[in-house]
């Protein structure tokens, strides 16, 4: 009896502690995601006089650079602490925003944008290394798919509402959209000093880190090949690719509505409601890891990305509105789990390093994506155009179906990590 008692003492010393941790994180994403200008910086930008071409080329600089400084800033977070690197890029991308409202030179634009997307590298696999290397810490990390899926949810919400909030905001001046977001970067920096502790690459320790004792001082590079098994790399470039659909198509999606007679305020109405679902979504990820798992949920989000796109391609636009709010979170559940995945295949002390390997595959990913899907809606016309890109996810479903039929592991370490006692 006594050891029972002491065990359940335990399990709520373990739920305290996680919720020490998760609540200023939670806090943090509210903030870092209270982005006014992002659902009206285009139209900032064009009354900069800026062409197409022009804002497309800051659109595809901005995730070029941010791919190309994934890797160092990696490294970056691993040696000197995930929360610095976090912290550096969000004041970066905080004074970036405040140049570009002060500014109406384009080449003033491309060197803010650089300093953008070196701050978005910064944060990117940073923020989840941290919060995963904390639940490690605390023997919590089986909790890692629901706090995650919070995190998750409540970005996605807030970023909904921003966009709705900078609408108005902007109706005051620019000054204020712009100034107003800056601001509530700093204060989520304020938040995360404030509430979550430092963890650098050699502080962190998990179970696998254990067996690797002999490769202490080894390269994130040496790490990366211990631990980069085929389905790891499969999952790796299938997850790029779904990302290389989505963000893409979440963006073309307000010009796909326009041009198929949707108005302006609908189309706005139509994306922000487009945020709040796919960040409510997200909030099903543990109840599908348990069912299905993310193997399955993989290929299900890969083909509901496909049936939007080739909704969207029939030009009606009832049809493809439905197709966006009822499928477009689909994809978020599977890009919990497979952070999720992702987190549990790598070693704690080169995780921000990894992590970033993987979203500079991504970001690469995503600026071709960009680049195709603005072509073939250039050439076929914007509805034609987003069918023909149904080839890409249907392309990664593909190339996942082996992986799914032999069962193939992604983690070279223990099949089934040790249960932990979750939040």
């Amino acid at each position: 009896m006594t050891g029972t008692t002491e065990a359940l003492g335990g399990s709520v010393a373990v739920d305290h502690a996680v919720r020490d941790v998760t609540r200023p994180f939670y806090v943090y994403a509210v903030l870092a995601n209270s982005l006014f200008q992002r659902g009206v910086f285009v139209i900032f930008l064009y009354q900069r006089g800026f062409s197409a071409a022009q804002v497309a080329l800051l659109q595809t600089l901005l995730y070029l650079v941010s791919g190309v400084a994934e890797l160092p800033t990696g490294v970056i977070a691993d040696r000197v602490g995930r929360r610095a690197s976090i912290v550096i890029g969000q004041l970066l991308i905080a004074g970036c925003l405040l140049g570009q409202v002060a500014s109406d030179r384009y080449w003033v634009f491309l060197a803010l944008f650089v300093g953008q997307g070196v701050g978005m590298a910064c944060v990117s696999g940073s923020d989840t290394a941290l919060l995963y290397d904390l639940l490690v810490r605390r023997g919590a990390t089986a909790g890692y798919v629901r706090i995650r899926s919070r995190f998750t949810m409540l970005g996605t919400v807030t970023s909904g509402a921003a966009i709705v909030l900078g609408g108005q905001l902007q109706q005051i001046s620019w000054g204020v959209v712009y100034v107003a977001s800056a601001a509530c970067l700093v204060l989520a920096v304020v938040v995360l000093r404030s509430g979550v502790p430092e963890i650098r690459g050699a502080d962190a320790v998990d179970e696998r880190d254990g067996a690797e004792e002999g490769h202490g001082d080894a390269t994130a590079w040496r790490a990366m090949l211990r631990v980069a098994t085929p389905a790891l790399v499969t999952l790796v470039v299938v997850s790029g690719l779904m990302h290389a659909t989505l963000t893409p198509y979440i963006i073309f999606t307000q010009k796909t509505l326009s041009d198929q007679g949707a108005g302006t305020a609908w189309v706005s109405v139509v994306i922000s409601a487009g945020f709040l679902a796919g960040g409510l979504t997200p909030l099903l990820s543990e109840r599908a890891d348990r069912r299905i798992g993310y193997r399955m949920v993989v290929p299900v989000a890969l083909l509901t990305l496909a049936a939007a796109l080739g909704l969207t391609g029939l030009g009606l636009v009832w049809v493809t509105i439905a197709a966006f709010l009822l499928l477009v979170g689909i994809p978020e559940v599977a890009a919990v789990l497979v952070d999720n995945a992702f987190n549990e295949a790598v070693p704690s002390r080169h995780r921000a390093s990894l992590l970033s390997m993987i979203a500079f595959v991504e970001s690469a990913l995503i600026g071709v994506g960009y680049l195709v899907l603005g072509a073939l809606m250039d050439g076929l016309g914007s509805s034609a155009g987003m069918a023909a890109y149904a080839a890409v996810p249907v392309l990664a479903c593909l190339l996942w179906l082996p992986v799914l039929v032999r069962g193939a592991r992604v983690s070279p370490g223990p099949k089934n990590p040790p249960d932990r006692k979750a939040p």
